[in-house]
């Protein structure tokens, strides 16, 4: 069962690391503009979340959940490299032998600077419209401070379910035949984690970066922001790789 969805992962990997490895600048820029795309669902979250608060609204979870899934679906339709639907594609190849590990850390790691880079700078240009103040603002950097503070053991487990509902996004769009349904399904998942209150990494780059640059009066841990990226990008991990890939994987492989 589903041998050929895998073998078509298999092959979008083969394509991942073919660009990385023939185009590592245009590799990165692919990484970067997944960066920009999460880090606008990430500013229409914040301002949607930020104005809805304000307001009293009970919903604001949800109605982030909706918003924010632009992101993903810029992701997926515009056509850019995101480190967390990687950990997927990347782990069943890996798992299958069609690639190895070592190729597939590099890219993981050179994937996850450029969507940091992209995140900073989408989140420097918010900076510089002057948007990210008041009602948005504080709710932004609210919302920075109380990531920033996590424990360990919430953090890593709030990002392992986070990438479960990411992976199961890329999968599904694997099997679907159809943008809408694609599209559909990228804005189930992403509902489903934003409502819940999970952790994605690189959604919060670009939270943590507008609220350092845009702190309204909030102190926010730099050291904080660095073990949330650090637990997070971990659990993302473990919640792709173990919690989707390898199960798929498992199921999809040959009988020994």
């Amino acid at each position: 069962m589903f041998k050929d969805e895998a073998a078509a992962v298999c092959n979008t990997a083969r394509g991942k690391l073919n660009l990385l490895e023939k185009n590592p600048a245009g590799y990165l820029m692919m990484s970067m503009l997944a960066g920009l795309f999460i880090g606008l669902g990430s500013i229409l979250m914040g301002t949607v979340g930020g104005l809805f608060t304000a307001g009293g609204a009970y919903s604001t979870r949800l109605i982030n959940g909706l918003v924010f899934s632009v992101g993903l679906c810029l992701v997926t339709m515009a056509g850019a490299e995101l480190f967390t639907g990687n950990n997927f594609v990347m782990a069943v190849a890996g798992f299958r032998k069609t690639e190895s590990w070592g190729k597939i850390v590099k890219l993981w790691v050179i994937c996850w600077i450029g969507n940091l880079i992209g995140s900073v700078i989408t989140a420097a240009i918010f900076t510089g419209t002057g948007l990210a103040t008041g009602d948005i603002g504080t709710y932004m950097a609210n919302l920075a401070v109380t990531k920033a503070s996590g424990g360990v053991i919430d953090l890593f487990a709030k990002a392992v379910m986070c990438n479960i509902c990411v992976c199961l996004a890329i999968w599904c769009g694997a099997k679907m035949k159809s943008e809408g349904g694609k599209i559909a399904m990228n804005i189930c998942c992403v509902v489903t984690f934003v409502t819940c209150g999970f952790e994605h990494s690189v959604a919060n780059m670009t939270f943590f970066a507008v609220g350092l640059m845009n702190p309204n009066g909030m102190a926010i841990s730099i050291g904080g922001v660095i073990m949330n990226l650090i637990v997070v990008t971990i659990g993302n991990m473990i919640g792709g790789i173990v919690c989707v890939a390898l199960p798929y994987y498992l199921i999809s492989k040959d009988k020994q």
